[in-house]
């Protein structure tokens, strides 16, 4: 059984004319005020999938909007994030759309060097619910952003209309991503709990059983048990411990290696599958590239 088609939108002219808006000022940029969009009844639940990059930006928010076991408090506004080809799913609901939405084409930063860079803006990956919540000042600043970009692309089209428009890009992801690490850091308390229920899971997953069952625990898998995306995963802990997810895994699993080693005299191959690793080599490899010792000169060093 088939489920829902996806609907691609494939250039910034298709989605006004989705959206039922006059032709874009630009080709390859577009700047959606929602007041001006009537949601479809049609569309609502429809899968669609843009091929271009899409920041939406929330003027406001009524209530709260939960988080884990807690609240975010910035009820000023708010940015979230879809790069290309990430599937959506239409509201139904008006005021989903409250705000606006800048739309802008891959094409438009080819041959910039924020091509090359806009991978390293993490929050292009995150989930919808990873939105960045902003304060009043933070809001501020994005608004005069978002009216900067307005006013060029009313501006007449010359020789200098895309660099202009590629530089305010780059300046409103540099803003984001500084907004995204203060929303980590005040929310560290949400945070910590996050990472102690991270490390219970690693626990539970380094007993010798469920290794055997379910081989090393991944990024992915971590992401999911915590419900959140890993890309968010690996940059809340970058910030705020300053070790990746990764990292965080290889820790823990050496923490226990050393444990076992230095209590147990079985074999080092026996141990690495214990752990979960599928060869022996590998469990050797990671340890010593972690406590530059190879596992039995760490057991070694327990000798008397």
């Amino acid at each position: 059984m088939s489920g829902t088609p996806v609907i691609t939108i494939d250039s910034i002219s298709a989605l006004a004319r989705r959206l039922d808006l006059p032709k874009p000022l630009h080709p390859m940029v577009a700047l959606v005020n929602y007041d001006h969009v009537k949601v479809k009844l049609t569309d609502a639940g429809s899968k669609i999938s843009l091929n271009f990059y899409k920041i939406s930006f929330k003027t406001s928010f009524t209530g709260r909007v939960k988080y884990g076991q807690g609240y975010y408090d910035f009820e000023e506004g708010g940015l979230a994030f879809l790069s290309p080809n990430q599937i959506v799913t239409m509201s139904a609901e008006a005021g989903g759309y409250e705000g606006y939405a800048l739309y802008f084409h891959p094409d438009l930063i080819r041959g910039y060097p924020l091509a090359g860079l806009i991978h390293q803006y993490g929050f292009f990956a995150y989930g919808v619910s990873e939105a960045l919540y902003l304060s009043d000042k933070e809001r501020r600043v994005i608004s005069s952003l978002f009216e900067a970009i307005e006013t060029e692309l009313q501006h007449d089209t010359d020789h200098f209309s895309q660099d202009v428009l590629v530089a305010q890009l780059e300046l409103l992801l540099t803003y984001s991503n500084r907004y995204y690490n203060r929303q980590f850091i005040t929310r560290k308390v949400i945070y910590n709990d996050m990472i102690d229920r991270m490390n219970k899971y690693l626990d539970d997953r380094f007993d010798a059983e469920k290794s055997l069952m379910s081989g090393l625990p991944s990024v992915q898998d971590l992401a999911d048990h915590l419900l959140i995306s890993a890309r968010y995963l690996t940059d809340m802990l970058k910030s705020l411990t300053g070790q990746s997810a990764q990292q965080h895994i290889h820790n823990k699993l050496i923490e226990r290696a050393k444990n076992i080693l230095s209590v147990s005299d079985r074999s080092i191959a026996e141990i690495a599958y214990d752990l979960g690793f599928e060869h022996p080599q590998s469990f050797n490899k990671l340890f010593k590239q972690k406590t530059n010792m190879s596992p039995s000169e760490f057991r070694k060093s327990f000798d008397i």
